[in-house]
């Protein structure tokens, strides 16, 4: 295990560290983000994501903190508790942060994942880290293999996107570029179905889900963009009744991964 430091006012490192959570900028810089609470630190070392730090809060004990703290990899830095309250987010338990390392951003990763035939799911231009992370959570628990995010959108690595995921970021391969042509180019290359959702297209139960395909979820108040609708090859609509308009992003994608995994079910079962 690396020497332990001590960190007890607002020096450079507190500096650097706090401005993780709200700097999308320094954040891709650095090449790193604040991870906060029990289940997302658990699943970031337990899928393996690279630890660079964990930071506790002094005077604290608990098995679980004492357990991570053992571990061999990464800096050890004991806070004040007022400071570490500021990384935190206050949140119930937290005696750990930890800065972890953002992987790459190649679309060479999307072939490296745990789950090869799960499928890919893209959120096209997101405004809400919120709707990243919930999205994340779904696509983990619907066997999804990875969460693209194109475009100018908001960060998967903002500290809501992360806490809305709770943890199931980590067990998924993440990448952000910057337009539909890699993601494209790697859906031909390898054999995926491309399909969209947006109102005006199939009834979603009628859209061929299985096999390997990328799904595609537009802005929230947008839908598609003009350049991934050209390229799905079937757009898939997701029958309403009542008053509401449209769906959140994350709930329509998650609406489609469920009912691709209702597929993928049907067609081994």
């Amino acid at each position: 295990m690396s020497a332990e430091l001590r960190v007890t006012r607002e020096n450079a490192r507190f500096q650097q560290w706090e401005a993780l959570l709200t700097n999308r900028s320094k954040r891709h810089r650095s090449r790193e983000f604040l991870v906060q609470g029990v289940r997302p630190i658990t699943r970031a070392v337990e899928e393996g994501w690279t630890v660079r730090a964990l930071l506790r809060a002094d005077d604290t004990s608990s098995a679980w903190a004492d357990d991570l703290w053992s571990t061999p990899d990464g800096e050890r830095v004991w806070v004040s508790p007022e400071l570490h309250a500021r990384l935190s987010g206050r949140e119930e338990g937290a005696e750990l942060v930890a800065v972890v390392e953002m992987p790459d951003d190649g679309v060479a990763r999307l072939e490296e994942t745990s789950r090869p035939h799960g499928p890919i799911v893209v959120l096209d231009r997101p405004t809400s880290p919120g709707n990243i992370g919930t999205l994340a959570r779904s696509a983990d628990a619907f066997g999804a293999s990875a969460l693209v995010v194109t475009g100018h959108a908001a960060d998967p690595y903002d500290p809501q996107a992360v806490r809305a995921s709770t943890g199931s970021l980590f067990a998924l391969t993440v990448l952000r570029v910057p337009g539909p042509g890699p993601v494209v180019e790697h859906a031909h290359a390898h054999g995926y179905r491309i399909v969209g959702t947006d109102e005006d297209g199939s009834v979603l139960a009628d859209v061929d889900l299985g096999g390997r395909v990328v799904v595609v979820v537009g802005n929230e108040t947008h839908g598609l963009s003009s350049q991934w609708r050209a390229v799905c090859d079937d757009v898939a609509s997701i029958p309403m009744v009542g008053t509401a308009s449209s769906l959140n992003a994350a709930v329509a994608g998650s609406i489609v991964l469920h009912e691709a995994l209702r597929q993928s079910t049907r067609a081994h079962g």
